[in-house]
């Protein structure tokens, strides 16, 4: 207590702020600035569970859809790394109109079907063939040019993650050019 009676009022009141401030905590986005880094980013906020009965590739009436939060998470999303300085991305999405709206609203280039990172939830696709895929489609991308991002499912990022992405979030990985990924952080959904 005396020790605080000797500072000057400015400099009790920065010290008050520095401890009782909450830190700024990263959405860890930043990390995809560096060459050769993966986003796999699961779709943003799309409610429900699963897909329902009838659930088909390319009608979009018959599948679990963004809602306004969702388009305007993902378009936050894209903002937020054209802020980090990312103009363009190669984009790729699952086949799902959720996965597929998520990287269109992102803006940073146009989306690309890849049907590598298609769910295997409720077996819509058989799990290693999937993933198999996916590891060959990896092992041929480079580590120059603009980054890459993979709009997908939670359960293809826990193949390579082992975590569960709320939606909108997701990991950065860093290519090692044999289609493995290096995990190097997790992305929080931007608000």
């Amino acid at each position: 207590m005396r020790f605080a009676r000797t500072l000057s009022p400015r400099l009790a009141a920065t010290i008050c702020l520095t401890v009782t401030a909450p830190a700024f905590a990263s959405d860890g986005l930043e990390a995809l600035a560096q060459p050769g880094r993966v986003l796999m980013l699961r779709h943003a906020n799309a409610p429900g569970y699963g897909d329902p009965p009838g659930f088909r590739i390319g009608d979009c009436r018959t599948q679990r859809n963004l809602d306004e939060r969702g388009r305007a998470q993902a378009r936050a999303t894209g903002e937020r790394l054209r802020a980090l300085g990312i103009r363009e991305a190669r984009v790729y999405s699952s086949q799902w109109c959720r996965a597929l709206e998520t990287g269109r609203l992102l803006g940073l280039g146009e989306e690309r079907e890849l049907p590598a990172l298609n769910s295997f939830f409720q077996g819509h696709a058989e799990r290693e063939s999937t993933l198999a895929t996916l590891r060959d489609f990896l092992a041929w991308q480079t580590a120059d040019g603009p980054p890459l991002i993979l709009v997908t499912h939670q359960v293809v990022i826990n193949a390579f993650a082992e975590e569960v992405p709320a939606s909108g979030g997701g990991s950065i990985f860093e290519l090692d050019g044999t289609g493995g990924l290096r995990w190097i952080t997790a992305t929080r959904p931007v608000r």
